[in-house]
């Protein structure tokens, strides 16, 4: 069954009135295309259509290379060939001063790509360690960075991950508001090792500033399990981001051995906790 086929079964199925106390999401489940870096861009697309998924992320290190504008093009042409939505491109800049002049390429190649928003990293040092210079650094980099994907009608998004200046709540809201663009927003996923209560009361206080999530369940540390396996994590980020009622993309992440043969029990258990109430 293909991706398109598994959709529109979804709909008919949807199609009388909802039972009582139905849930309703808000979130578009798509695939980061890191996730499967060995694979053809059209092999990536085809796997996450046939596993129902709605939009992909595509990954500036080998499947959409800002240089390459030809390979950029065949991305493009996946998603559109297997019905997928280019959500994002999932770039590697770092926003330091000597990576500025790459960012008009990284903006450019992701209008090609036809995605609406950027993603980037803030610095390649955490928070506890930065000194307040490369702090002023990175937040001007990330200023004009946002205004160059401003130029280009895109959306920037950090990546929230250590060893960065998002490795913390805290750290990325300041963050956020030191740069001060309106197209400046984050991304969010459960940080390494955190009890579950502890990732969902800093989402909770981030909510209303993220664009997407990254999904994925490792515990402890990046041991990779099934994403039912930590579903109660889960089901309480789908109902934060459901009550927000602010469309988003949960976008699946490294999956257990990289194993492409478990996308469509991993995207089945996305669909199914987004759903959550």
């Amino acid at each position: 069954m293909t991706g398109r086929e598994r959709r529109e079964r979804e709909e008919q199925g949807r199609a009388g009135s909802p039972p009582a106390g139905s849930a309703t999401t808000v979130t578009r489940p798509g695939l980061c295309s890191v996730t499967f870096r060995r694979l053809p861009a059209a092999e990536v697309a085809r796997r996450a259509a046939d596993a129902g998924l709605e939009a992909v992320e595509w990954g500036a290190d080998v499947h959409a290379p800002p240089t390459e504008p030809d390979t950029v093009r065949a991305a493009r042409e996946a998603s559109g060939r297997y019905g997928l939505t280019c959500c994002s491109y999932g770039s590697y800049f770092r926003a330091t001063q000597g990576e500025l002049a790459e960012f008009p390429a990284i903006a450019q190649a992701a209008v090609l790509l036809g995605a609406p928003r950027v993603r980037v990293w803030a610095g390649g040092v955490g928070s506890s360690a930065v000194t307040p210079q490369e702090r002023s650094g990175t937040v001007t980099c990330l200023r004009e960075a946002a205004r160059i994907a401003a130029d280009h009608g895109l959306e920037l998004a950090l990546e929230f991950h250590s060893k960065t200046l998002t490795d913390t709540v805290d750290s990325t809201l300041r963050l956020l508001d030191e740069v001060g663009a309106d197209n400046l927003r984050t991304y969010w996923q459960p940080p390494l090792d955190a009890p579950d209560e502890e990732a969902l009361a800093g989402l909770s206080a981030l909510v209303d500033r993220v664009s997407a999530v990254h999904v994925f369940s490792w515990w402890p540390g990046n041991h990779r399990l099934r994403l039912a396996d930590r579903e109660d994590l889960w089901a309480g980020v789908f109902d934060l981001l459901n009550e927000r009622r602010v469309p988003l993309d949960a976008l699946l992440e490294f999956v257990p051995g990289d194993d492409p043969a478990v996308l469509t029990r991993e995207a089945d258990t996305l669909r199914r906790v987004a759903a959550h109430r």
